[in-house]
């Protein structure tokens, strides 16, 4: 097709006002075809609700509704069996490519459909319904992952690891419990796809281009037809609104962020310094010159590709930032960011399910670090609050008989009884039954604490939570 019948076909939608055609490189500049084709199938469940309520408003005759019914129909299937129909289209977006394809079906009868709406309201309605579908494609990826992070908690259920605050060793934990912490983090994430969801659950057809249409629709059967929940309650405020996709985009990073967090920690665990973690051949690589690499480089690119998704969340806040009311052009911005996050994060979710499923940990030597006499410091200064110091005395006590342990070359935790009276005259013989890595676990009997029965608990209510939010999904 020539330059000049691709702007006569842009004119259809706009031309009748202007003299010349648009300059051929501003209108491959502004065309957004190439991208929101993706709101396809989208766009013609919307002319469908729109061709009933037109019908329903007088506009379309009974006979003309079927007619366009069945050429929106004929268009879907057209494009299921002609992918190559769409990239030969000069089209300039999703809803001229349809309008085309109409008129070259019914001829003008394809020119009504479009009475009483625009645009503004048809795009923030095509692409609301992109996110709440997408929402639950995603919500159900990441109750994957949380479920393979449960199931790996339940496999490792009793084996100790040391905890750190600052990477430096604090207190003895079970595995378990560290694993179902970053799992709790990822129903968090199912909590903001919900409000996501709900967000874009509000119908703008109706809307027109700013004021709404001056046509006789029934609003709230658009939405029911659609399934959307409620219709948007400000025509001006529909067409501009675009909060639904900031919440999306949020929820994904804020998903990517939490997955960042496990895919460092596992990083870190698969190092020979720590050696806690065994890598899965099948999400690993080797190098192209050491021959006895294995390298963590799913979990490298999962924490790598967070900052796709952040990216996609500031750009998208940029463009949105100090535009006037009602619609601008620039909110043409906004679908490419969205659709990137998206995509990038079912692969994220997908990859680090499997990874995680996959993943096995090296239980004797996290037994043996867990072993490391600095773990149970706190329990000696526990140890001296149960007979009635204070436990900033404690603290300092405690914290003395570390520091001469250092400088005697000695482990404080192997310190003779007599010994360690110099510094309290409460230490007595059973002590050093107070410090073992199982009557520090088992001392963290509160619930959320890292004793053995809690942790269980943890699990078992865990499981219930992410079974409700599989039912949402």
């Amino acid at each position: 097709m020539s330059s000049q019948e691709q702007s006569a076909g842009a004119s259809k939608l706009w031309g009748g006002r202007f003299d010349r055609p648009p300059n051929e490189l501003f209108y491959q500049f502004q065309r957004s075809f190439s991208f929101d084709r993706r709101l396809l199938f989208y766009e013609l469940a919307v002319d469908r609700a729109w061709a009933r309520a037109i019908q329903s408003a007088g506009i379309l005759s009974a006979a003309e509704l079927e007619r366009t019914l069945g050429a929106l129909d004929a268009i879907a299937q057209r494009v299921a069996a002609e992918p190559g129909w769409l990239d030969a289209s000069p089209a300039e977006d999703v809803h001229h490519f349809v309008e085309m394809a109409l008129v070259e079906t019914v001829g003008s009868l394809g020119f009504k459909l479009h009475t009483g709406r625009s645009r503004n309201e048809l795009v923030a309605t095509d692409f609301r319904l992109f996110v709440k579908d997408s929402s639950r494609a995603m919500a159900y990826c990441i109750v994957g992952l949380a479920k393979a992070l449960a199931d790996l908690a339940e496999r490792m259920m009793g084996v100790p690891m040391p905890g750190m605050t600052h990477l430096q060793h604090a207190q003895p934990l079970l595995l378990s419990h560290f694993l179902l912490a970053h799992a709790e983090a990822f129903l968090r994430d199912l909590e903001r796809l919900a409000n996501a969801r709900h967000a874009a659950d509000a119908c703008p057809l109706g809307s027109g281009a700013l004021g709404g249409s001056p046509f006789p629709l029934d609003r709230m059967a658009l939405a029911r037809e659609l399934e959307f929940a409620r219709i948007t309650p400000n025509s001006l405020d529909a067409v501009a609104d675009r909060d639904f996709a900031l919440d999306y985009l949020y929820a994904l990073s804020g998903f990517a962020s939490h997955l960042s967090h496990l895919a460092e920690d596992f990083v870190l665990f698969a190092s020979q310094e720590f050696g806690f973690l065994i890598l899965p051949d099948e999400y690993s690589t080797g190098s192209s010159l050491m021959p006895q690499k294995k390298n963590p480089d799913a979990w490298e690119l999962l924490r790598g590709k967070t900052g796709r998704l952040t990216g996609a969340l500031i750009s998208l806040l940029v463009t949105l930032k100090g535009l006037p009311s009602s619609y601008a052009r620039d909110l043409q911005e906004d679908k490419e960011p969205v659709f990137a996050a998206h995509d990038q994060a079912i692969a994220m979710a997908q990859i680090a399910a499997g990874a995680v499923a996959a993943t096995k940990f090296n239980e004797d030597r996290l037994r043996q670090a867990a072993g490391d006499p600095a773990l149970l410091a706190t329990e000696a200064a526990h140890y001296l609050v149960r007979r009635g110091l204070p436990f900033r005395q404690a603290h300092e006590i405690v914290g003395q008989v570390v520091r001469e342990a250092e400088r005697a070359g000695e482990s404080w935790a192997a310190m003779p009884i007599p010994k360690l009276k110099t510094f309290s005259p409460l230490f007595e013989d059973d002590l050093h039954a107070a410090l073992t890595v199982s009557a520090a676990l088992e001392s963290r009997d509160v619930p959320g604490g890292t004793a053995p029965r809690r942790v269980r608990e943890e699990l078992a209510e865990y499981r219930k939570r992410l079974s409700e939010w599989e039912a949402r999904t």
